[in-house]
């Protein structure tokens, strides 16, 4: 079975770079996937920058959603 992968990225261009490196490097060394779908994915990543404190608190926010959903998707 394929793993699924799925990054969040806000912040610059180059954070979606980063975020794009991630996701290759996931999927050659590791088989994973991308997917658009949260709710799929078995591995979740945040990627943001820190130095913006609006992009801090989403990311805080997102993790929040993220952990109910995967407890929701677990039973």
């Amino acid at each position: 079975m394929t793993k699924k992968l799925h990054i969040k990225t806000w912040g610059c261009q180059m954070n979606e770079y980063d975020s794009s490196k991630m996701a290759d490097l996931l999927g050659s060394t590791h088989g994973y996937q991308w997917t658009d779908n949260a709710e799929e994915a078995d591995v979740l990543l945040l990627n943001t920058c820190s130095i913006r404190e609006k992009a801090q608190e989403k990311v805080f926010a997102m993790l929040g959603r993220w952990k109910l959903l995967k407890e929701k998707t677990r039973t």
